[in-house]
């Protein structure tokens, strides 16, 4: 199976370049910091209880941080690693996404079965939308119209027009969706369902499912097997899905839609990142405490790199 992913990433072989790679790790409260090239651990920041959701400002200088047990989002700068200041996010957030403009940071509240946007510049509250119950996943089209947001009780995405403030639709998915991501140029969303065990592509067009995407890792059972994070590279053309107790990562061609890899990883792998030049994915593996690093074209882990306590979400800084 591995070797058909090396016609698609001819050129790919050289070392990663030189990037930083933060980590969120739950139960430790804190943020690993590694650097790319040396695949060490160089600073460990304290943060606020629960941390989760991780993401990189738009100019690159900050960082966000669900803090879910602080019912705030906190701004990390990043040059000194202290949190600068905790933005109003609506109870237990968990996950977010990024206005194009980076000036809207779309959060789900798990508890409240809301989505709070926050003005990131004026770190206030621009508005909440109710949605569906225990929203988790967050997604903004490449177009700035539309967030969405994945409801793990109702089985359903819940699409938001960020215009109006309004829920404008609901899409149906399997069990318990988790993550959802926009192809680059808008024309399909890829939403995980962990129970489901399924990755289902949605025409935002249609609002419909067009396709269901199963998987089938060596030695795992199917009850192991739970979608979480997914990611593109940046040509797009693989995404990397993170199977969860499972204990492996999917490689799919976007093209084909078709499994092309699996790649063995630590215990419960919740979420990913790509390094900007497509090389490698950083893996945290909530529970053997540590991330993987993949090389995409080998499709094989590199370095096992310990972290903090439960690690779940990862952003990567070039």
């Amino acid at each position: 199976m591995r070797t058909l992913i090396a016609p698609l990433l001819i050129g790919l072989a050289a070392p990663a370049a030189a990037q930083t790679v933060y980590v969120s790790n739950e139960k430790a409260n804190t943020i690993s910091v590694i650097d790319g090239r040396t695949m060490k651990v160089t600073a460990t920041w304290p943060v606020g209880k629960r941390p989760r959701g991780i993401i990189l400002s738009r100019d690159g200088k900050q960082l966000y941080v669900c803090a879910s047990d602080e019912n705030a989002v906190q701004v990390i700068d990043r040059a000194t690693g202290k949190v600068v200041a905790d933005l109003p996010s609506g109870e237990d957030p968990e996950t977010f996404a990024l206005s194009p403009d980076g000036r809207l940071l779309f959060a789900s509240n798990e508890r409240d079965a809301t989505v709070t946007a926050i003005d990131v510049v004026a770190r206030t509250v621009a508005f909440q939308v109710v949605v569906g119950v225990e929203p988790e996943g967050m997604a903004v089209s490449p177009d700035g119209r539309f967030a969405v947001s994945t409801a793990e009780t109702d089985n359903a995405l819940h699409w938001i027009d960020i215009a109006t403030h309004k829920e404008v639709g609901v899409t149906p998915v399997d069990d318990r969706p988790r993550h959802a991501e926009f192809t680059a140029d808008g024309k399909a969303l890829w939403a995980t369902a962990e129970i489901g065990g399924t990755l289902q592509i949605v025409d935002p067009a249609t609002r419909k499912v067009t396709e269901t995407i199963r998987f089938a890792p060596p030695g795992a059972s199917e009850a192991q097997i739970l979608p979480v994070g997914v990611r593109f590279t940046p040509d797009q053309k693989l995404a990397l899905v993170a199977l969860g107790r499972a204990n492996s990562i999917a490689i799919v061609d976007v093209a084909t839609r078709k499994v092309i890899a699996y790649v063995p990883v630590g215990r419960r792998v919740w979420h990913l990142a790509i390094t900007p030049d497509g090389k490698r994915a950083f893996a945290a593996n909530g529970l053997s405490n540590d991330v993987s690093v993949i090389d995409i074209a080998a499709a094989k882990v590199v370095a096992t790199i310990p972290v903090g306590t439960a690690p779940w979400g990862v952003a990567i800084a070039p």
